[in-house]
């Protein structure tokens, strides 16, 4: 069972980094540092599993696991120093608190720091630590050695200090956010980094205490198994707390990706009718949805533009009269008005393959009080819901009614 929650604690510590792993290529530390944090994580996260150990076990170098999970939790570290001391604007203001030039001056000497603590770490892992055979628990297996009892003390300098400066400065900026769900995600993650700094002391108390006053195996396994869950349990709590600021952002991002496949249909259609309108030829709806290459709303906003150029050009190929048809017709619908622009241009297209352009363009489509992109790309959804479920007989039909009514005799 243990087992299955170590899996699971680094399986979505993965699922944090990945997802953040966009941020490497932007030019802000700051989000940078938050990747490089979650990144280590994950994978000291994972070196504390049975698979990669059992893996790690074939390389000639007895519990190399447990000295490079050390590495990365030390990687991850400074990286989450570097992510507090830049979440607090630039270093050249003139007046700095006196918490926050302390957070800065620690990230900065994390990294000097970290080369000789690194340096440090693999000076004891060969000298004072006896290995004569693979551990399975580092601790547990090695329990009362005064070597092991200084290399992790060591080890513990670090997270000590950051869960000491980390839960201070979220419990801090969690009671100033403005919004609840910054407020609970930081929350959260101060919770983590107070629950980090018990479990640092706490693995200080068991080492030294092991070889101060000899304990039974059991008593240290259960004692080395608690501290465990213990870290496993806020490392899901940082996850937690880091996702929900996120979650508006990303209900926001999944709204626009639907509005662009909802759009879709109106958009290929037009710009494939007036090649040049857009910026390259449109392709399947799959192949465009998957675009990475583009944010999501900066492709809504030019599929905007697209058809708003192409309508303008559509206009010298749509009879005069026919918005007034399309709007006899659609009346008595559910949403007569996206209806009936969507048989204007579903029926001027048609026209467009069949007759030439006009010298004076019919009359502009109906104004529309947008006060935004989002407002118009969310009336053009409405638009491609309705253009998607007329047929080419309905507006060739309604075509040809308009047609014949502006040739007849006195119009």
């Amino acid at each position: 069972m243990f087992d299955y929650f170590t899996y699971l604690t680094a399986a979505v510590m993965t699922v944090i980094a990945v997802w953040r792993f966009p941020a490497v290529r932007y030019g802000d530390s700051h989000r940078r540092a938050l990747w490089g944090g979650y990144a280590g994580f994950a994978v000291a996260l994972w070196l504390y599993t049975p698979a990669v150990m059992d893996a790690l076990d074939r390389i000639p170098v007895v519990d190399l696991s447990a000295l490079l999970r050390h590495f990365a939790s030390t990687a991850s570290i400074i990286a989450a120093l570097t992510y507090v001391a830049t979440s607090y604007g630039k270093s050249s203001e003139t007046v700095v608190p006196r918490h926050v030039a302390v957070s800065r001056w620690v990230a900065r000497a994390s990294y000097k720091a970290g080369a000789i603590g690194v340096t440090l770490l693999t000076v004891l892992f060969f000298t004072v630590v006896d290995r004569p055979t693979p551990s399975r628990n580092f601790l547990i297996d090695h329990a009362g050695e005064w070597g092991v009892a200084v290399y992790m003390t060591v080890f513990y300098f670090f997270p000590l200090i950051t869960t000491a400066i980390c839960g201070y400065q979220w419990t801090r900026a969690a009671r100033q956010a403005e919004s609840t769900s910054m407020r609970v995600g930081l929350g959260l993650m101060g919770i983590s980094m107070w629950m980090g700094l018990a479990h640092t002391l706490a693995r200080i108390t068991i080492l030294w205490s092991a070889v101060a006053f000899p304990l039974s195996p059991s008593t240290v396994q259960l004692l080395v198994d608690a501290t465990s869950i213990w870290m496993d349990l806020l490392f899901l709590i940082v996850a937690v707390g880091a996702s929900i600021p996120t979650t508006s952002a990303a209900a926001a991002q999944w709204k626009t990706w639907r509005t662009l496949y909802k759009t879709y249909p109106l958009w290929f259609d037009l710009v494939e009718a007036f090649p040049g309108t857009s910026l390259y030829p449109p392709g399947r709806r799959l192949v465009e949805l998957m675009h990475i290459r583009v944010p999501v709303d900066v492709r809504l906003d030019r599929w905007t533009q697209d058809i708003a150029d192409a309508c303008e050009k559509l206009r010298y190929y749509a009879p005069r009269d026919l918005m007034f048809a399309a709007e006899d017709i659609t009346v008595s619908l559910p949403d007569p008005e996206p209806a009936a622009e969507a048989y204007w241009i579903k029926a001027g297209l048609q026209a467009a393959d069949t007759m030439p352009a006009n010298p004076y363009p019919a009359a502009t489509l109906r104004a529309k009080p947008f006060v935004d992109t989002d407002s118009e790309a969310a009336w053009l959804a409405r638009v491609s819901a309705a253009y998607s479920h007329i047929t080419t007989d309905q507006a060739q039909e309604l075509l040809l009614h308009c047609t014949e009514t502006e040739s007849e005799p006195g119009r």
